[in-house]
């Protein structure tokens, strides 16, 4: 349980205050938030509930969106959103912001890729300055054209490399490389650069390249192996359940939070 922490969009029908308080009152020492979350209450007060219950934030989501490409289509200036981001998480005492990068501008892929790595580069001097670590986090190819231009672990060490790896760090979330035949070696490749470990399952049949996950157990996914790997790369920090699935949503957040808890530790732990 030390390691385990509550992504707050498994329990998206709790508020941030119920969040903080389901974890402190169930033992989860971590819990990751959501930007939108944050700022229903203020960074402030955010800050402020996170320290009265104990809890420490694993990270922030989400910066990113350098292409300018958002899939609801709606127009943002990538770099200048994440600046205010990776203020929000230094004060919110998150180390990681994690970087959904953005999808296809223009139908340039390879024009869009170094749109993020110009963004990375830009941002770099403010993470270091602030405390912060840039969490690129590669998406299924699925979600290439609207959600991430980066689709492998390989793509987003790419970006990383060049940079500090206190600044700049790539996310292993399941749903989204497990797939991969590569997945060990590039894990093992990325030692040292792993800002975060994001587990759930996939639903089968795939019903929703969005929202078709669920909780780890309830799919293929081999947990354990993964997170040998990344242990095995060096990455002690801790295990966010992040879980997009519309039918948790609509339970109550108590029971969700529940059954996180026992999934982790009959799959993950």
């Amino acid at each position: 349980m030390e390691k385990l922490s509550l992504n707050q969009i498994t329990t998206k029908s709790w508020s941030l205050p119920e969040a903080v308080r389901g974890c402190a009152e169930s033992g989860v020492e971590w819990i990751a938030f959501w930007r939108d979350k944050v700022a229903e209450v203020g960074v402030d007060e955010a800050a402020r509930l996170v320290k009265d219950h104990g809890l420490r934030v694993s990270s922030l989501c989400r910066g990113g969106f350098f292409t300018g490409v958002t899939p609801d289509g709606s127009p943002v200036d990538g770099v200048a959103d994440t600046r205010v981001a990776i203020d929000e998480a230094a004060r919110l005492g998150a180390e990681v912001l994690v970087l959904v990068v953005g999808g296809i501008a223009d139908n340039n892929l390879v024009r869009s890729r170094q749109l993020v790595a110009d963004a990375v580069e830009e941002l770099v001097p403010l993470a270091l300055d602030r405390g912060v670590r840039l969490g690129l986090e590669p998406l299924h190819p699925m979600q290439c054209a609207e959600r991430s231009v980066l689709s492998t672990l390989d793509q987003a060490l790419a970006i990383a490399e060049p940079y500090p790896a206190e600044a700049v760090g790539v996310v292993v979330d399941e749903f989204h490389v497990w797939w991969d035949p590569r997945i060990e070696d590039l894990i093992a490749k990325a030692a040292g650069r792993i800002a975060g470990f994001h587990v759930c399952d996939q639903l089968v049949p795939l019903t929703d390249t969005l929202l078709g996950r669920a909780l780890p157990g309830d799919g293929p996914i081999d947990h354990r192996r993964l997170r040998s790997c990344v242990e095995a790369a060096g990455y002690d920090g801790p295990i966010e359940v992040e879980v997009f699935n519309a039918d948790l949503w609509a339970r109550p957040g108590d029971e969700v939070l529940a059954e996180t808890i026992q999934a982790y530790r009959t799959h993950v732990a």
